[in-house]
C-alpha cells in the first residue's frame, strides 16, 4: 500500500510540472512577445523531440529493468532545465531549453502511466484511484501558476518549477524499485505491434481525436488573453478543466465497461465537438473559462478508455510498447500537427477559425469511432 500512496504523491507532483509546461509554456512565450506562429513552431518542434525521447528513454528503462532510476534522472534534468527555461527571454535560448525540457520531462509520462496501471493491477485497486491524483496536481498547479505569474511575474515560474521538481525527486527517491516488464521498444517491435489492422485503426482514431485536444491545450491560454483575459483567468480555466477530471478518473471503475471502449471514445469525441464549436463563438473570456468544465466528459473519458482498450486487446508483453505508442501519438505526433498547423491557422485567420476547424476534426472522430465500434467493438464484447 505504501507503494501506491507514494505513486499517488508522485502523480500529483509530476502532473503539476506538466501543467506548468504544457498549459503555461504558450502563455509564457506569449508574455515574452512571441507570435502564435512562433509559439506553434517551438511546441511543434518539441513534438518531434518527444517522438525521439519517449522511445529512447523507454528502451533505457527496459534495459536497466528499473523505471525508478530513469525517473530520477529525468526529474533531475527536467528541474534544472525548467528553471533555465523560465528564467530566459532570449528567443534562441527559449527554443533550446524548451527542446531540452521536451526531451527530459515528456518521457516521464508513459513511464508513470505504465507504473499506474501495473501497480493498480497488482494491488487490486482501480487505475483511476491513482491517476486521480495526477488530475488533482494538474488542477492545483494550474490555478497556482496563474496567480504566481499575475502577482510575481512570468519569470517567477522558474522558482516554482524547480521547487516542485525537487520535491518530486525526493518522492521518487523514496519509491521502491519497480522493475519494468515487457520487451524493449525497438523498430522491429513497433512494426510487429502495429501490423494488426484493428490496432492500427485504433491508433489512427487516437491520433484524429488527439489533434483537437492538443490544439486546445496549446492555444487556449493565448485565446483567453486575446479575448482580454488575464493570466489568473488562464490558470482558472486549466484548474476547472483538470479539476473536473478528478471525479471521472476516481469513478472509472463504475462507468468503464470492457468491450465498450470504442463507443466510449466516440462519446468523448461528441463532447469535444460541442466544447470546441461553442468556444469559437464565445467573446467573453470568463464564459470560455466556465466552458472548460466539459473537460470532465472529454479527456479523462477518452484517455481511460484508450488505455483500457490497449491493455485489454494487446498481449501482456506488448503493453509497454502500446503505452509508449499511445503517449507518442497524444503528446508527440498529434502535438506536431496541432502546433504547426494550429499556429499557422491562428496567426492567419484567428482563434475563431481555429476552434471551428478543430470542432470539425472532433466530429469526424465521432463518426470514425462509431464505424470502428460497429466493425470491431461488438465482436470484442
Amino acid at each position: 500500500m505504501r507503494m501506491s500512496n507514494l505513486l499517488r504523491s508522485f502523480n500529483f507532483l509530476y502532473f503539476a510540472l506538466l501543467a506548468m509546461f504544457i498549459s503555461f509554456l504558450p502563455v509564457y512565450l506569449d508574455v515574452q512577445g512571441l507570435t502564435p506562429a512562433q509559439i506553434g513552431l517551438i511546441i511543434g518542434t518539441g513534438g518531434f523531440v518527444t517522438l525521439i525521447a519517449q522511445p529512447l528513454w523507454g528502451m533505457i528503462s527496459d534495459k536497466t529493468r528499473s523505471s525508478r532510476k530513469v525517473l530520477l534522472v529525468l526529474l533531475m534534468f527536467s528541474s534544472i532545465i525548467g528553471y533555465l527555461l523560465y528564467e530566459t527571454s532570449s528567443y534562441p535560448m527559449l527554443i533550446l531549453f524548451a527542446m531540452l525540457l521536451y526531451f527530459f520531462l515528456m518521457p516521464i509520462d508513459p513511464l508513470t502511466e505504465s507504473l499506474n496501471f501495473t501497480i493498480a493491477e497488482s494491488s487490486g485497486i482501480s487505475y483511476g484511484s491513482i491517476r486521480t491524483y495526477g488530475a488533482l496536481g494538474y488542477a492545483v498547479a494550474s490555478l497556482l501558476t496563474g496567480y504566481v505569474i499575475s502577482y510575481f511575474g512570468a519569470h517567477s515560474l522558474a522558482y516554482l518549477f524547480v521547487g516542485i521538481g525537487f520535491i518530486s525527486f525526493v518522492i521518487g527517491w523514496k519509491m521502491p524499485n519497480a522493475p519494468v516488464t515487457g520487451k524493449p521498444v525497438t523498430i522491429s517491435s513497433l512494426k510487429h505491434f502495429i501490423s494488426n489492422k484493428e490496432t492500427l485503426l485504433f491508433l489512427l482514431l487516437v491520433f484524429i481525436c488527439s489533434i483537437p485536444a492538443r490544439m486546445n491545450d496549446t492555444f487556449l491560454g493565448v485565446y483567453i488573453r486575446e479575448l482580454g483575459g488575464s493570466t489568473e483567468l488562464v490558470g482558472q480555466a486549466f484548474f476547472l478543466a483538470a479539476g473536473s477530471e478528478i471525479v471521472v478518473f476516481a469513478m472509472s471503475f463504475w462507468w468503464m465497461r470492457k468491450g465498450k471502449e470504442l463507443l466510449t471514445i466516440s462519446f468523448a469525441s461528441i463532447f469535444y465537438f460541442f466544447r470546441f464549436f461553442i468556444s469559437a463563438w464565445i467573446t467573453d473570456p470568463h464564459l470560455l473559462v466556465y466552458l472548460q468544465i466539459l473537460q470532465m466528459l472529454t479527456f479523462p473519458v477518452f484517455y481511460s478508455a484508450s488505455i483500457q482498450y490497449l491493455y485489454r486487446t494487446v498481449p501482456v508483453e506488448w503493453r509497454a510498447t502500446g503505452q509508449t505508442v499511445l503517449a507518442l501519438l497524444f503528446f508527440g505526433v498529434s502535438g506536431i500537427f496541432a502546433s504547426y498547423i494550429g499556429g499557422a491557422v491562428y496567426g492567419t485567420f484567428g482563434g475563431q477559425t481555429l476552434y471551428l476547424s478543430i470542432s470539425a476534426i472532433s466530429f469526424f472522430g465521432v463518426l470514425f469511432g462509431l464505424f470502428l465500434y460497429r466493425v470491431y467493438g461488438v465482436r470484442s464484447d
